[in-house]
């Protein structure tokens, strides 16, 4: 789980690592601890995963501190709690329940509804997000002086986390009270908050996904991240002009995947 691994940190006097830290450190090891305390929720701190989700939305550098606060105080960047991930997946199933009574599905419909939304939209997407960045990362903006150091697998997949957290809050549940009354008439009002909402929503991901690797020290030209908002601002000026409703497009799609 850890983003960074440096082949000098922690050494005994013989410049190895001692075989019991060298066992603490891997990656396996942490992926093992972080996956047994999903069934332990005594252990998890969701007071302090309540208040990341609060921060993302007020102040997300705040969040990447503690990230720094991590690392220095227990050698790794990615989470060691799975409280934020159990958090957001129940964050996901009520609104994607939501979603499913506020489009008038039945029962199964929205069951199925659900499993696509968790299993592909949420945990498929994300695994390829998470990679695509993980690559991109190490291969293009690690600095040349620091190239013991990689951004490891587990951190892009927190980044990932972070930044879906906002925009899941805003397109799956701030635009449930406004889709039926507001978003689906085919008024021009109707595609304008719409979209507007997705604008919100995808500039919130982008800049928190940003916000996340320049916090790693050892990366360079994190600026381009933010790059895909000059694609994301005229693709919405353009679905203006043109009267597209994306989030039309959505709720036919969903009701696409349930039949």
């Amino acid at each position: 789980m850890l983003p960074t691994t440096s082949v000098n940190s922690r050494s005994q006097g013989n410049g190895a690592l001692s075989p019991r830290d060298a066992a603490r450190h891997t990656a396996g090891a942490k992926r093992y601890k972080y996956l047994r305390r999903l069934f332990h929720f005594r252990q998890m701190d969701f007071e302090f995963a309540l208040w990341q989700m609060l921060y993302l939305f007020t102040s997300p550098q705040r969040v990447y501190r503690n990230f720094h606060y991590r690392k220095q105080t227990k050698d790794q960047w990615a989470r060691d709690d799975p409280a934020f991930l159990v958090l957001l997946s129940i964050w996901l199933c009520v609104s994607t329940v939501g979603f499913g009574f506020v489009l008038d599905m039945g029962f199964f419909e929205t069951i199925k509804l659900l499993l696509w939304v968790v299993f592909i939209d949420c945990v498929g997407v994300g695994l390829l997000i998470a990679t695509l960045m993980w690559f991109i990362s190490n291969k293009y903006l690690v600095k040349q002086q620091n190239r013991d150091y990689d951004v490891e697998w587990g951190y892009a997949f927190d980044v990932h986390l972070n930044a879906f957290y906002p925009l899941l809050v805003i397109l799956h549940f701030i635009q449930l009270f406004f889709i039926n009354y507001v978003i689906i008439s085919d008024s021009v009002i109707g595609y304008f908050v719409g979209n507007t909402l997705w604008l919100i929503a995808i500039g919130y991901y982008i800049y928190v996904t940003f916000l996340g690797y320049s916090a790693l020290p050892f990366l360079k030209n994190t600026a381009i991240l933010l790059y895909p908002f000059a694609l994301l601002i005229l693709l919405y000026l353009i679905s203006l002009a043109c009267g597209w409703n994306f989030t039309k497009m959505l709720c036919s799609f969903y009701k696409y995947r349930v039949k």
